[in-house]
């Protein structure tokens, strides 16, 4: 199956570079291109990608106000892509709110060419690009600067089964699949039902936002 691709970027020779790269895959096609977030909006209701890499900061409209128009649409849109954003670690802030916002995660824009095209692929699976350390420090930095769990968060989790707060807990420490499977000593199908009990029960969209959910409850607290 093909995965469909817009990419978003004010820099014309950033948009070129990633076009090249990915439309070499077998596997990826790229169906569009957008210079700002208001243009990417349009671009992805009218082409439908399953993937919008998404660049943060950018005139007209930035990235993260984007991604939330393209992830919560009004009325009547039903399509929505995953989101994978493309920043620096100067913008932590942006990527933080992006991924709350139901982005399925991000990378760094000097990242190996090898490292976009594996992205891609993943977040086009369902997965959430959660596997550099740089993530997990990011969204527990954040995290230390809120003073309190939020009260409703910590409600919401109280509907899981031990063994799915065990699983969600593993899943903001940075485990894969493999992982959480090897800790618990279950079979790695049986965690990916898990996963997903998990993430219906809470309302979200992904790995990505169950990080962020087991630091907002308090399940995970940072330097653990």
């Amino acid at each position: 199956m093909t995965i469909r691709v817009i990419i978003v970027d004010d820099q014309a020779m950033v948009r070129a570079g990633f076009a090249a790269l990915l439309a070499a895959q077998s596997d990826i096609d790229v169906v569009g291109e957008a210079p700002d977030g208001k243009q990417a909006v349009d671009v992805s209701r009218s082409t439908h990608p399953d993937v919008v890499l998404m660049d943060v900061r950018m005139p007209e409209m930035d990235g993260l106000e984007a991604a939330r128009r393209i992830l919560d649409p009004p009325p009547g849109v039903t399509h929505r892509p995953k989101v994978l954003m493309l920043t620096t670690f100067d913008v932590d802030d942006y990527v933080y709110e992006a991924l709350r916002a139901g982005a399925s995660g991000f990378l760094l824009k000097d990242a190996p060419p090898a490292d976009l095209i594996s992205a891609v692929r993943i977040v086009a699976a369902g997965e959430a690009l959660l596997a550099p350390s740089v993530t997990r420090r990011l969204i527990a930095d954040f995290a230390r600067q809120r003073p309190a769990p939020r009260k409703n968060f910590t409600a919401r989790r109280s509907g899981l089964t031990p063994r799915e707060t065990e699983v969600l807990e593993l899943i903001a420490r940075g485990l894969s699949n493999q992982e959480i499977a090897e800790s618990l000593v279950l079979a790695e199908q049986t965690v990916k039902t898990h996963i997903g009990r998990v993430l219906a029960k809470l309302g979200l969209r992904d790995r990505a936002q169950a990080v962020i959910f087991a630091y907002e409850s308090g399940l995970v607290t940072p330097g653990q």
